[in-house]
């Protein structure tokens, strides 16, 4: 496969600069979704992970800076992004624990064993075509609007990978938490909806929801995490997170 085209990057850093993260100057850019993805991994997951549609690589970075005895594969569709993330890989050390397959989360290639994974992530786009600004760039058309696959099929392709009672974590607008629970429902429990605010009073527009297959544990709704002070700061809690490496418990 021919190397992709160059690209205009910038250099940033994620967690208080314990991570450098380069990424497209254009298009989609990675906020603080990925990083609040990769903290609600429980501490406990051990052994090997997925990351599906893992961009440049910012959720899995953090992920393997606050778990260091994971393993992770991203996958990502896009030569160019993967390309980056394999840089950003090698930028912070990781390129023995981190490795990225460049393939469509519809069509995985079989070299990504079902039931093999202790946890699977995922920040897939969060528009379905019929609400999508067609006059958005291509690149963050791709990042925000689903195309081949649908969020059905991110959940089953997340599934199908997992052993049994593994963790899914997906982080999804909160409009969407219907269909996130409808494609989980049957085949995953211990449902955990985590719900983000934006600031205190305010509904939440993002949520992360995780999951366990094949478990048939009760749903609960967690109090959630209030990113703002009302002047626009980051609160307490959320710094400790976005800058300080922690879990969401």
């Amino acid at each position: 496969m021919a190397d992709p085209a160059p690209q205009e990057v910038t250099r940033d850093t994620l967690l208080g600069g314990r991570i450098a993260f380069q990424q497209p100057a254009n298009g989609y850019r990675a906020a603080i979704d990925p990083v609040l993805l990769a903290a609600a991994v429980p501490d406990r997951v051990q052994g090997q992970v997925a990351d599906l549609g893992c961009g440049a690589g910012a959720a899995m970075l953090c992920l393997a800076a606050r778990l260091p005895h994971v393993r992770i594969v991203g996958v990502e569709r896009e030569p160019g992004l993967a390309a980056l993330a394999r840089q950003n890989i090698a930028a912070n050390g990781f390129h023995s624990r981190i490795t990225v397959v460049e393939a469509d989360v519809s069509q995985l290639p079989r070299t990504l064993e079902p039931g093999i994974f202790d946890a699977v992530i995922s920040n897939p786009p969060y528009l379905e075509p019929d609400r999508a600004n067609r006059t958005t760039s291509r690149d963050k058309l791709i990042a925000t609007v689903e195309g081949t696959a649908d969020l059905p099929t991110w959940i089953d392709a997340g599934l199908r990978l997992l052993r049994p009672r593994g963790v899914i974590v997906m982080i999804q607008r909160a409009d969407r938490l219907a269909d996130l629970l409808a494609a989980l429902g049957g085949r995953a429990g211990e449902i955990v909806v985590y719900p983000l605010w934006p600031k205190a009073g305010m509904p939440a527009k993002r949520i992360i929801v995780r999951a366990r297959k094949g478990l048939k544990s009760p749903l609960v709704v967690a109090p959630g995490l209030v990113l703002h002070h009302p002047d626009g700061t980051y609160t307490a809690a959320a710094e400790a997170v976005l800058r300080g490496g922690a879990g969401l418990g």
